[in-house]
């Protein structure tokens, strides 16, 4: 028979525990020692924090140095123009901004609006280079330098055709923007953008790159220049940047602000500066632009309409008419000759093309090469002055077609389609409806209507009546249709 188990005395146990604690102790505070281990301090905890922090300097952005170099001599363009009723603005500080991108507004009288926008500084003369639409219908016009240095400038040109101008300060120690060329530039190279968007944020400056070259046929609110041959850039265009530099990562200006897509993002276009400086030199020495011009219009080659002449291939700018009288005429060129060389360089764009030509000298004449019935044709043509007035009417798009009976609808024929054509009256076909009367008689758009039952169709309205007038006659209208140098009778059917 095993003894009964002792319950530990109490005063025992508690002893024991004090005694196990205290060996504890001692062989912790052994090792610690032994092994030389210590916590730090808060005070070497942020001493080593801040050892790691502070390492090395930060590189330096490469645009630190485009800026050092171009920003003094990006300038803020203070205007104020005076709005008629008819014109488009309010009073607000702002107005002026968004008459360039947005319809117009109504006013109820005469006012002096202020505006704002941006140029750059190009010679030790004070010349700043700057949009045309900153500076058009200006009565005043403040200058004002990123040093804080403010001028009262004026106006030495204007150029609408290419949205270009030069204004002018007098001033001592101005600084410079140096130019590059634009010729140059490359898809994918360093775009900075310079100027003062939204006429309050001075100085400010957005980076990207050239997203495209040679952009044209943009419908820019405010004012369409006729020569369009923009940069486009993903580099931050806002309103109030207009007129400010787009540079290269040398701080060269490449190009000269221009005009947002206020519908999208990450789009801005520029006037390439080799173009502006051109325009600029003109104006500084004449106050105007003298252009050359060969009398045509002119239509981009597809290879649909390469197919149709028989061709190759689609390189070159087709004849569409020929103006009588004028460069082009005088120098033997016809309807369809496909223009393939001028001044011994291949022509490929219509843009292109047609700067080439309004940059050449006025009177110089100059070798061309067309292509006439698949022959090449060489030619000489002695380029003749621009004139506005007879180039606006020109190039001014055609009125809208007007619908009439038998399913066509026909347009105004432009005094240079009439000069062109020969042809005294008459209207000319944009659309036939599938399937209707006119479809069945063979009627195409293009073609030239010249009468209508023996009487002149004078215009679209005139077209209209004399059918309305041939309905309550009978059931057929008689044509008179000419396309190209043929003309021939064909009855349209005027039942419902």
């Amino acid at each position: 028979m095993s003894d009964p188990v002792r319950p530990i005395p109490p005063r025992n146990y508690i002893l024991s525990a004090l005694l196990l604690l205290m060996v504890g102790l001692v062989v912790g505070l052994g090792l610690s020692a032994g092994f030389g281990i210590q916590l730090p301090s808060r005070a070497a905890r942020v001493a080593s924090l801040d050892a790691v922090t502070s390492s090395d300097a930060v590189p330096a952005s490469p645009f630190v140095s485009v800026v050092d170099k171009s920003l003094p001599a990006v300038v803020f363009v203070d205007v104020k123009k005076k709005v008629s009723a008819s014109s488009s603005g309010e009073s607000d500080p702002q107005s002026e901004l968004f008459r360039r991108f947005f319809d117009d507004m109504p006013q109820k009288r005469d006012q002096r609006v202020p505006s704002s926008g941006s140029g750059f500084i190009v010679d030790a003369a004070g010349h700043i280079l700057t949009n045309n639409h900153v500076v058009s219908n200006a009565t005043d016009i403040t200058v004002t330098l990123n040093d804080r240095r403010t001028f009262k400038a004026k106006v030495v040109g204007t150029d609408p055709e290419t949205d270009v101008a030069v204004i002018k300060i007098e001033g001592d120690d101005l600084p410079v923007m140096p130019l590059g060329d634009s010729d140059k530039i490359r898809v994918g190279d360093w775009a900075v953008a310079m100027g003062n968007p939204l006429g309050m944020l001075r100085g400010s400056v957005t980076v990207g790159i050239i997203s495209a070259r040679g952009r044209s046929n943009l419908n820019i609110f405010g004012g369409t220049p006729s020569f369009q041959d923009f940069i486009q850039t993903d580099a931050s265009i806002n309103f109030g940047n207009s007129g400010g530099p787009l540079c290269n990562i040398r701080g060269e200006a490449i190009g000269i602000n221009t005009a947002i897509n206020p519908s999208g993002q990450g789009i801005g276009f520029a006037i390439p500066i080799n173009l502006a400086k051109h325009v600029a030199d003109q104006l500084v020495a004449h106050g105007s632009v003298s252009r050359a011009w060969l009398g045509v219009t002119l239509a981009e080659m597809t290879p649909e309409l390469a197919e149709g002449f028989g061709l190759r291939n689609a390189d070159g700018v087709i004849i569409q008419s020929v103006l009588k009288n004028e460069p082009a005429d005088r120098a033997g060129l016809r309807r369809n000759d496909v223009i393939v060389e001028f001044d011994g360089q291949p022509v490929a764009d219509m843009q292109k093309f047609r700067l080439k030509v309004a940059d050449t000298e006025v009177g110089r004449t100059v070798p061309i090469v067309v292509l006439r019935d698949g022959k090449r044709v060489a030619l000489q043509v002695k380029l003749g002055p621009r004139s506005t007035d007879q180039v606006a009417d020109n190039e001014k798009p055609a009125a809208p077609g007007r619908e009439s009976l038998g399913g066509l609808t026909v347009r105004d024929m432009s005094s240079q389609e009439r000069e062109s054509s020969g042809v005294t009256n008459g209207v000319i076909v944009t659309d036939v409806k599938e399937g209707s009367a006119a479809d069945d008689a063979g009627l195409q758009p293009d073609m030239v209507i010249e009468e209508v039952g023996g009487k002149p169709a004078a215009n679209a309205a005139a077209f209209s009546r004399l059918l309305q007038e041939a309905k309550g006659r009978g059931k057929h209208a008689v044509l008179l249709v000419r396309e190209g140098d043929n003309s021939q009778f064909i009855p349209l059917r005027l039942e419902d």
